[in-house]
């Protein structure tokens, strides 16, 4: 069987995040959320993968390359436009010899779940529950078959959604090719369901595990439970009067130095320094070419690759870009006085706590407040004493 996984769009809800990457490269637990689809894949004994790529492709192909590294085969197809999931699907018809699984590249699985679906006779619709129907394509289930599909509807029928992961054969395409462009100008795969659902054939599976990651917030959240099963390894050096409680993951090259207090589930990536005295709390993920500098305080957040937080900072449930340079005493809130969810940009996240996203390259100056819900845009600059809250543009000197 073959799987293609679509990971072609930039995610323009995860900005800034996506500046320089396509979502599916955003990472979770120490690897690009794709990759752990794709291992998903494989260990569900899927090793044949076509990946439909086009937002910044080359950061896709230069971390899989040909799968081999992965245990599996990938061939790339390219949606140079973007213009709808069925159009995304349409590209890779000529590769396509038999049934095949296709999943949306931005969201977390479970194997066992892979498995079971594809066992079944296709069409078969992979289905989720969730408290917010009206942001996703809600369905009604009976006796197992989807009777109805509706696009993100003011009032929902039911708390059941389409969760993106489908099990097709072949005829998909014919229906494909008889599909006329959406309101939003896109080519719907939801549209060539229809078919299916009018005539009964279109069955469900209601996933065990299921995480969209739509926003940014939503990479916590994926990311506290990819680290619930991690376990520890040691390949870098622990110095002298370290206390480490819980798993941690330390990567080759890195040093935690003396003073350090950790609290697991931890990672932390390749060539990496941390401490001395820091204290890194649990859901923590820190990239490779990191400084956790003295008297630093980091709890449930996911900081990417070359980024310096190295003196008398605090940051709590955020998402810090690559390249990022935290000056002393700069700190991140993450929690509002009334204990009500914290909003960006007028959107709630759904957590009571949640600090900041930043993009890549932003360099704040010494003793900068970041207020809770900011979302600071890549390449911007920030000078000392600077309170920063709300949305800021890429690039934006804040003063």
């Amino acid at each position: 069987m073959q799987c293609v996984i679509l990971a072609a769009g930039e995610g323009s809800r995860m900005r800034p995040l996506t500046t320089s990457r396509p979502k599916v490269m955003l990472p979770l637990a120490g690897k690009p959320m794709l990759e752990h689809l794709i291992r998903n894949v494989r260990d569900a004994g899927i090793t044949e993968i076509i990946l439909v790529v086009g937002y910044r492709e080359e950061a896709i192909r230069t971390w899989f390359d040909d799968g081999s590294n992965f245990g599996v085969s990938i061939h790339y197809v390219v949606q140079r436009k973007q213009m709808g999931t069925a159009d995304a699907l349409k590209t890779v018809e000529p590769f396509i010899h038999d049934i095949f699984l296709m999943l949306n590249g931005d969201m977390i699985l479970e194997r066992a779940d892979l498995e079971k679906i594809t066992a079944l006779p296709s069409p078969v619709m992979a289905t989720s529950t969730t408290m917010h129907p009206e942001s996703f394509g809600v369905v009604t289930v009976e006796n197992d078959k989807i009777t109805t599909l509706e696009e993100k509807s003011l009032h929902p029928k039911s708390n059941i959604i389409n969760a993106g992961a489908y099990l097709f054969d072949p005829d998909i395409f014919v229906i494909l090719k008889k599909l006329s462009p959406s309101t939003r100008g896109e080519y719907e795969l939801t549209d060539a369901l229809t078919d299916y659902i009018s005539e009964g054939k279109l069955t469900a599976y209601p996933l065990s595990i299921w995480m969209d990651v739509g926003y940014p917030w939503d990479m916590l959240s994926a990311n506290e439970h990819l680290l619930e099963t991690v376990v520890g390894e040691q390949n870098g050096t622990v110095e002298e009067n370290v206390m480490i409680k819980g798993q941690l993951i330390l990567g080759k090259g890195s040093v935690i130095k003396s003073g350090t207090y950790i609290e697991g589930p931890c990672i932390i990536g390749e060539n990496t320094v941390v401490g001395p005295n820091a204290y890194l709390r649990s859901g923590t993920t820190i990239g490779n070419n990191c400084h956790i500098g003295h008297a630093v305080e980091i709890k449930n957040s996911i900081i990417f690759d070359d980024t310096k937080i190295p003196h008398y900072n605090y940051i709590g449930d955020s998402v810090i870009g690559s390249r990022c340079n935290f000056g002393a005493g700069t700190k991140i809130a993450n929690l509002r006085h009334d204990h009500g969810p914290v909003k960006v940009g007028g959107m709630s996240t759904g957590r009571k706590k949640f600090g900041a996203v930043i993009g890549d390259d932003v360099m704040f100056g010494i003793n900068c407040s970041i207020n809770t819900g900011s979302s600071i845009g890549s390449g911007t600059r920030v000078a000392p004493h600077t309170l920063v809250s709300g949305m800021i543009e890429n690039k934006t000197v804040v003063k």
